[in-house]
């Protein structure tokens, strides 16, 4: 698994079909899966085969090379720039599994690739373990509670809590890391400057895909865990439940803080 925060979606999905009574199989760590045949799992064999052939032949239509994907992807976007590795990526690959056992695969599934969005799931994790660990004491709380630097003041700012940042309905106003959220996945019809002076939405009342505001939440977590989010999402899940150690997860390289 390779981690990177900005740019395109791939989607890499481990499907259960059904929640099963029997004895719950977990491979041991650094051994390889268990495989059953379709059958053994009463799984229907054809509909299966149609379900891999339409991953096989439904690849992302961008190319492999990604530095070349992102630009491309976002180049309606003002002053988007790539700011971290990208490397070129595979063919379509997965794993289909059933009661912990696999039963189909296709493509190169050892191969370690890029992946984006799946960031937001390690970043509410990690923002969970904070509250788990009363760091933050309620994910309902303030932020501006929490970061005191300017980053949660204002008339806007000042509502938003740890609940909206998690949720993607902040509405967050400002810049961060030299990304500016209203240039952030901005309408691609209509006047700019509209879209850069629009009225705010209260927090909590409306959702948008907005990298900038997903920044916000690492930035915060930042702030509370006081060490870098790779390290916390190694020691306390990753470590735990014997991941491998392939996977990283860089940031922007100008994504540090001082304090």
């Amino acid at each position: 698994m390779f981690l990177i925060k900005k740019g395109l979606c791939f989607v890499f999905l481990i499907c259960a079909f059904s929640i099963s009574a029997q004895v719950d199989y977990f491979p041991e760590l650094n051994a390889a899966w268990s495989e059953k045949t379709p059958s053994e799992l009463d799984v229907d064999a054809e509909w299966l085969q149609g379900a891999v052939e339409f991953a096989e032949t439904n690849e992302y239509s961008g190319s492999r090379d990604l530095r070349i994907a992102i630009l491309k992807g976002f180049a309606h976007e003002p002053f988007h720039e790539i700011l971290g590795p990208t490397k070129k990526r595979g063919g379509p690959a997965g794993l289909i599994l059933k009661d912990g056992y696999v039963v189909a695969k296709w493509g190169n599934t050892k191969r370690v690739d890029m992946t984006f969005s799946v960031t937001k799931s390690f970043l509410s994790t990690v923002t969970g373990l904070a509250v788990d660990k009363g760091l933050i004491v309620n994910e309902t709380d303030l932020a501006k509670n929490y970061i005191w630097d300017g980053t949660f003041d204002g008339r806007h700012n000042s509502k938003i809590t740890w609940q909206h940042l998690l949720q993607q309905n902040s509405d967050w106003s400002g810049e961060l890391w030299g990304g500016k959220d209203w240039a952030d996945r901005p309408p691609r019809q209509g006047d700019l400057d509209d879209w850069k002076n629009r009225e705010l939405k209260e927090p909590g009342t409306l959702m948008e895909y907005n990298d900038v505001r997903v920044d916000v939440l690492a930035y915060s977590a930042l702030h509370v865990w006081r060490k870098p989010l790779p390290q916390v999402l190694k020691e306390e899940v990753m470590d735990k439940i014997g991941a491998s150690t392939t996977w990283r997860w860089f940031g922007y390289d100008n994504a540090s803080i001082n304090s």
